[in-house]
């Protein structure tokens, strides 16, 4: 069983000098060190990690960057609440990316993820440890962890974050609508989590990708028709299978340079397109040509849609659990980041103590 609020203690056990923590050491290197205890102070608050979805640290452990401070997105339990007036301990909380200041325009509007000027936890906490998620323990802002209703599972709450919050941000920019047609390129984590979104909207999806392990698991989620992006004939295949316009909405998630302008084609004249990556370009003369919306998609506002991610959650439940492919413990994560370098998983869970269950069976 995964945890719910009403099954965590009320007191943790008593603090420790040095916790448990993800170290890349060298390429394709990586263990788990001992790090010095962090401490809560003022409004941010100390957080005991309970589950940490992997992103994209397995492309830091591949090229052998070093970090003792990995992971940034986690649900957890706080244990020490400092001074937070919206916290207290025991509550359980999804863990929100970075360390926005709280007080620009944009942190003002939720939007965190876009604060130019990130607090210095290190320097705030007198601590040298906490800020990343692939730990035992982290410290946070409270303004950037979100509470989780006693009614979802832990291991569901964590999907939240990197899982569905990009493309749930990227949709609801978008409009996209049931009946709709959802073109998303690229099936990574990113891309299966649109999936997600959009079958749980009740849209039809339209997925583009050439491992076959993640082409297959876009099918289990509910893509319609997986398409290799790389096909000569793939506009025609798109149009044919969409009255011979395009996709009403599309999501670029691969970060393959050569896929924009390609996926841009695949949206029909005055469709919406929206980006969760960091490669290519556009043709400027065909966006205007075609009428076409353009939105970048980062993250999630959790102040602003942090209720309705939480209906998403339930809403998906049946499909987040085809989603999480394979799960870790913490002391196994060299094994985690070596099935995420061949491509042959969704999200991949881990956690700093044991697995809680058993990972769950798959025919991919």
């Amino acid at each position: 069983m995964t945890h719910r609020k009403s099954e965590l203690p009320e007191r943790q056990m008593p603090r420790r000098f040095k916790i448990l923590s993800v170290e890349i050491t060298g390429p394709h290197q990586s263990k788990v060190s001992e790090r010095p205890d962090p401490h809560a102070a003022a409004d941010i608050v100390k957080v005991q990690v309970l589950v940490a979805p992997m992103c994209t640290e397995w492309q830091n452990w591949r090229e052998g960057k070093h970090s003792c401070e990995l992971g940034h997105e986690a649900v957890g339990v706080v244990v020490d609440a400092a001074q937070s007036k919206r916290l207290k301990v025991g509550d359980r909380v999804v863990v929100m990316p970075h360390a926005g200041c709280g007080t620009c325009p944009a942190c003002e509007a939720g939007e965190h993820i876009h604060c130019t000027e990130q607090r210095d936890l290190f320097v705030e906490t007198s601590s040298s440890s906490g800020i990343g998620c692939y730990a035992e323990y982290l410290l946070k802002p409270d303004y950037l962890l979100y509470s989780v209703p006693e009614d979802i599972e832990t291991d569901h709450a964590a999907m939240a974050v990197c899982a569905l919050g990009p493309s749930f941000t990227a949709m609801e920019r978008m409009r996209v609508e049931a009946g709709e047609t959802m073109l998303i390129s690229g099936c990574g984590a990113v891309g299966l989590g649109a999936v997600v979104n959009a079958r749980t909207i009740g849209a039809r999806v339209i997925a583009l990708e050439i491992n076959p392990y993640r082409a297959e698991l876009a099918r289990s989620l509910g893509a319609e028709h997986v398409l290799d992006p790389t096909a000569s004939d793939i506009i025609d295949q798109v149009r044919g299978l969409t009255g011979g316009h395009g996709a009403d909405a599309a999501l670029e998630t691969s970060n393959n340079p050569a896929a924009p302008p390609i996926v841009l084609e695949l949206v029909r004249a005055r469709g919406r397109l929206a980006f969760v990556t960091w490669s290519g370009e556009l043709p400027v003369k065909r966006i205007t040509g075609k009428g076409v919306e353009i939105y970048g998609s980062w993250h999630w506002n959790h102040q602003r849609f942090g209720e309705q991610m939480m209906q998403r959650v339930r809403d998906a439940r049946p499909l987040l659990d085809k989603l999480t492919t394979h799960r870790f413990a913490m002391a196994d994560v060299e094994e985690a980041f070596k099935l995420q370098a061949t491509g042959r998983c969704g999200k991949v869970l881990l956690y700093p103590g044991a697995v809680p269950h058993a990972e769950p069976e798959t025919s991919l």
